[in-house]
């Protein structure tokens, strides 16, 4: 596979242009599958450097079954969740070699059925230990973290410690705390704002990024002779930490929700000096103060004995004679030798080029998947940084995945930071804000690909009254909305998620999350490929996978089923144009109706090949069912 040089999408070997559809695979890979790492369960949760990711994201032998099932929905693109956890989590340099053998063996059943695969080095605010997944344990305790105190002390919010139920979506918050934003200040930017905090006398940033980057050289390694992995992507959601903050004393987080600090709190909190901070409430329209209350008032330090907290040891503050707090350097995070610092061009962007050239001494063409903080636009990219990059941002309905709700009348505009309403304009509105990732592409990375590679809905809308009445309407409706962006921007994406243990009471067995396509407790005829399926009205779309030519529009109905593409003809390009038709839309056969050339229906494959001539510079391809 190589890369348009102008055109935002992909190519195959016959010059043919690829729509990839695909999921993310698993939304449960994120925790370990021994001893079960469910974030609703907390037994076992401290002893991090003995667990297994082995069967992540399913056991070997349940792999054809899943397989076929995407196969059958048309979704034959993977972004395969890998954290850094699974593959280094029993100490540094100390690399599980028998879940690098599972990935080997299931990645390879992959290609065999026809997938495409990218590594996707997942993370969510830094860790499992800090209200998320990815990074070992060990890369807190190397800094004198103490994992045990987190939730107590406001470092983090943790279901596991906190129990159910866990408040929906407050997991992101933890981007905000002490943890997460000391980890990823450190992890990207060590060298600059904490210059005193070392490994064995090796710079944070340098022991850190080392060790990620060489976790996933040992993945390329073991992957390396599977010709379906198509590439690598650098970094999932990363966040810039304390990076270009400007006030200590004002929370990080654009939105009020759940228990907020400040940074310079967060900092007094974990060196255990209680704090009064505010609680608030979130609505579609707006945020409510419910209360203030002390935090901490135990004074646990987050700290282990010996160890100074890493922001007073750098110098940001510190207590006087009298014991009173003090603020040093107000603006440390801010500017460096006098400039002001950017996250993505000078933090984001060199860590990129550093991740690509290690994974490429191991596999020369790989492509490089890379996004940004999903607050940020991506870093300007020159011809000395690495070639062969693709855009692969993340987007989603904020209404429904926040408020796990939907109305056709209410959206959210998530780059104007307002409310939108009217079933036309949140249409409208989607699609726009989806095309703002190919502007991006266009304006800072020379018109790179651009893949979606997290796009999906909260399943689990109302409460979850569609698991007791059967009536997944709002759920077709709230999919099929964002998907129809996506197809008006003819958009490449990797839908989050397939979930193979998926229940409805722990959804997706992270953090309350509920988002998988696929459920065992929809399953009720295990003899049906497509039963489990969840909005599969919506999900499963006819699309054309290779265009001879530059794709136009794209436009699929889910009621009256009629599909309609149209592009332009490559004159260079002889292969004909191949349609995925989903069995599941079209069951008693379709009818086509095109502008010229001929036609090749494959039922069993449901694929269509369309073969256009050269008499017309524009085609035309209209479906319906029979």
């Amino acid at each position: 596979m190589k890369i348009g040089p102008a055109e935002a999408w992909f190519k195959d070997k016959q010059g043919r242009l690829l729509l990839l559809r695909g999921v993310n695979l698993s939304g449960s890979s994120k925790v370990p599958t021994t001893p079960n790492g469910a974030t609703h369960l907390s037994e076992g949760f401290f002893e991090h450097r003995d667990v297994s990711f082995v069967g992540r994201p399913f056991p070997l032998e349940e792999a054809d079954e899943h397989f076929e099932r995407l196969r059958a929905w048309g979704l034959t693109a993977l972004r395969f969740l890998v954290p850094w956890e699974a593959i280094e989590h029993a100490g540094p340099g100390i690399y599980d070699e028998a879940y690098l053998d599972y990935l080997h063996a299931v990645v390879r059943k992959a290609g065999e059925q026809g997938f495409l695969v990218f590594i996707d080095p997942h993370q969510d605010v830094w860790s499992r230990f800090s209200g998320g997944d990815g990074a070992p344990g060990w890369t807190l305790e190397c800094i004198g973290l103490d994992l045990t105190l987190f939730h107590e002390s406001g470092g983090a919010i943790i279901h596991q410690i906190h129990g159910d139920p866990f408040p929906p979506m407050v997991w992101p918050t933890n981007a905000s705390r002490l943890v997460a934003a000391t980890m990823f200040t450190l992890f990207f930017a060590g060298n600059d704002f904490a210059p005193q905090t070392r490994v064995n006398g090796e710079p944070i940033q340098e022991y850190l990024q080392r060790h990620y980057t060489a976790a996933f050289q040992q993945v390329a390694m073991k992957l390396q002779d599977l010709d379906c992995v198509i590439g690598f992507e650098v970094f999932n959601e990363p966040l810039n930490g304390f990076i270009g903050l400007k006030d200590l004393t004002r929370p990080l987080v654009p939105v009020r929700f759940g228990p907020l600090v400040s940074p310079i709190q967060s900092m007094l909190l974990g060196d255990g000096i209680p704090q009064e901070i505010e609680v608030w409430e979130r609505t579609l329209l707006r945020s409510r103060l419910i209360e203030r209350r002390m935090m901490n008032p135990k004074r646990m330090r987050i700290w282990r004995e010996g160890y100074d907290g890493v922001w007073r040891q750098n110098g940001v503050w510190d207590l006087d004679e009298k014991g009173l707090i003090r603020i040093l350097r107000p603006h440390h995070f801010a500017c460096v030798e006098g400039r002001e610092v950017d996250f993505s061009r000078d933090y984001l962007r060199p860590f990129v080029n550093r991740f690509s050239a290690a994974i490429r001494a191991i596999v020369p063409e790989m492509t490089i998947f890379l996004e940004t903080d999903p607050r940020m636009p991506p870093p300007d990219w020159g011809n000395e940084d690495a070639g062969g990059i693709v855009y692969a941002p993340h987007w989603y309905d904020a209404t429904v995945l926040f408020l796990k709700t939907y109305s056709p009348w209410i959206g959210f505009d998530v780059h104007a930071g307002k409310v939108v309403l009217g079933p036309r304009r949140v249409q409208q509105s989607f699609a726009r804000q989806l095309a703002k990732h190919k502007e991006y592409s266009a304006k800072h990375l020379g018109n790179v690909p651009t893949l979606i590679g997290e796009i999906g809905i909260a399943y689990d809308l109302n409460g979850g009254r569609a698991y007791r009445s059967g009536n997944f309407n709002a759920q077709i409706r709230a999919m099929d909305r964002i998907l129809r962006a996506a197809d008006d921007n003819l958009l490449s994406y990797t839908l989050w998620n397939y979930t193979p243990d998926n229940d409805n009471i722990h959804g997706d067995q992270w953090n309350g999350e509920d988002l998988s396509i696929f459920s065992r407790d929809q399953q009720t005829d295990a003899s049906d490929i497509h039963s489990g399926g969840r909005a599969l009205q919506a999900v499963v779309r006819p699309y054309p996978r290779a265009t001879a030519g530059k794709p136009l529009r794209l436009f699929f109905d889910i009621y009256r089923r009629i599909f309609y593409f149209e592009f332009r003809h490559d004159p260079a390009v002889d292969a004909p144009t191949e349609l995925f038709v989903p069995n599941f839309q079209y069951p008693k056969g379709y009818n086509i109706f095109i502008t010229d050339g001929e036609c090749e229906v494959r039922i069993q494959e449901q694929m269509l090949l369309y073969h256009h001539t050269n008499r017309r510079e524009i085609h035309r391809i209209r479906i319906t069912p029979r």
